[in-house]
């Protein structure tokens, strides 16, 4: 297992929104990420900069791949799109982040 972790934005006053769409996660997108072995993943907000800080755990053991192309996800990144920062293809703007520090 690794951990991937990666910064998005939240447009100003979407919190709740967010948190909603979240909490009705669409069955086929929950069963891509699963699928691509993405499991334990957690996304935390930001009062101060509306930044979304999220870590997810990748099997490296199954062959991920670019979930971008799916069907279901660009539906799902359409379906977020008017409350996040998003790219010309609805996806969300992202920033990597590295591990500096772990403790197990």
């Amino acid at each position: 297992m690794k951990k991937v972790a990666f910064k998005m934005k939240l447009k100003a006053g979407f919190k709740e929104e967010y948190r909603r769409r979240h909490n009705e996660l669409w069955p086929e997108v929950k069963k891509l990420l699963i699928d691509n072995g993405i499991s334990d993943y957690s996304i935390f907000f930001d009062e101060e900069t509306n930044s979304l800080f999220a870590v997810e755990k990748i099997d490296d053991r199954i062959a991920w791949k670019d979930l971008s192309n799916e069907p279901a996800i660009k539906k799902w990144w359409g379906h977020l799109a008017d409350i996040m920062d998003v790219n010309p293809d609805n996806s969300p703007v992202i920033s990597k982040l590295e591990m500096v520090f772990h403790l197990e």
